[in-house]
């Protein structure tokens, strides 16, 4: 899969490329939400293993796999062997056998037939079990643990896959947290999550976390808008009545509109981190022409990583229902220091 190939998503594709062309690939990493999730890792993937990357200058998607070479022609038929998979299944053999490991084939064709954009339920058509529970299991995380413990077939990075991992029992995430942690060697482990409110926080707390959008979504009202331009002035000056009152309206939003809100605060961050480092220009479209001409000077590679977890948390935040005055207060000051301090 080649990022050319998805649509909607060059924002976070050029993230993704970025981060593998500066030498910051984090070694746990979980991408949440849209269906081209899926996509989109697969082809992160094939792009940190490609031999020849190509780079593209102008608007728009900044980098790719060349396609051809013998990795990314591996990649294509999603027979890497150094790609692993893990998703949901059921049990049907011994408690020591992974499931996931006995549905390998299975896995495979439904990624290709659904053009590797499906959901949970169109899985458990594919496997007609419509009317039975999948899980990851214990057996499925101690498969996980020892292909990463072995060295890489072809010299690079080992990869591993976790489909939903929101489907996984608790006690196969708590064996896996130490693999998520610290893992051995050039490692790349993704978790792909369709609804990451159900993950256990130790699990979320030892991966950097990726919100992504449809592609699709309606534009943002003109009241967003004023209120993310007025938002982001009031962190430079830090007036704190202003602030508060600012802080008091977002809280005010129900869980939904707050956090589509702040995934609106997540793709204007991203979009000014394009603008300023890759030369890519993303306008932010907030209808205050100065604004949006200075604010992406603001994110610059000292600050861009810290800004974007601070979000992303805050997302999660929000989800697990943390009081959301104290959560955008908290991100509010750690968005001034690293803003101030670019």
């Amino acid at each position: 899969m080649q990022f050319k190939a998805i649509e909607g998503q060059t924002l976070v594709a050029n993230r993704l490329t970025l981060s593998v062309d500066e030498g910051r690939v984090a070694h746990a990493q979980m991408l949440v939400g849209a269906p081209q999730a899926t996509a989109l890792a697969i082809a992160y993937a094939q792009y940190l293993c490609c031999t020849n990357r190509r780079h593209y200058e102008g608007d728009g998607q900044r980098a790719d796999s060349c396609g051809e070479c013998p990795s990314c022609r591996k990649f294509a038929s999603l027979s890497h062997p150094d790609l692993g998979f893990v998703f949901p299944a059921t049990k049907e053999g011994h408690d020591d056998v992974s499931p996931s490991q006995e549905h390998q084939a299975d896995f495979v064709k439904f990624l290709e037939e659904s053009h590797q954009c499906g959901t949970y339920d169109d899985w458990l058509a594919a496997l007609n079990i419509e009317k039975k529970q999948a899980k990851i299991y214990v057996a499925d995380a101690n498969f996980i643990v020892d292909r990463l413990s072995l060295k890489s077939y072809e010299g690079g990075y080992k990869m591993m896959l976790i489909w939903l991992p929101e489907k996984m029992m608790n006690d196969a995430a708590n064996k896996l947290l130490k693999t998520l942690e610290e893992p051995i060697g050039q490692t790349l482990i993704m978790l792909v999550s369709a609804d990451s409110s159900n993950l256990l926080p130790t699990v979320i707390s030892r991966v950097q976390t990726i919100n992504i959008g449809t592609g699709a979504e309606a534009e943002p009202s003109d009241e967003t808008k004023a209120l993310f331009v007025s938002w982001m002035r009031l962190l430079f000056k830090l007036n704190m009545r202003a602030l508060s009152d600012t802080v008091d309206t977002m809280a005010a939003m129900s869980r939904d509109q707050l956090k589509r809100f702040l995934v609106y605060v997540l793709d204007q961050f991203q979009r000014s981190l394009m603008t300023h480092l890759a030369g890519d220009n993303q306008p932010l479209g907030t209808g205050d022409a100065k604004f949006d001409q200075s604010f992406p000077t603001m994110v610059t590679t000292n600050n861009a990583e810290a800004i974007l977890n601070a979000i992303n948390n805050t997302i999660y935040a929000i989800e697990q229902n943390a009081h959301a005055k104290i959560a955008l207060m908290a991100l509010s000051f750690t968005l001034s220091k690293h803003i101030k301090n670019r």
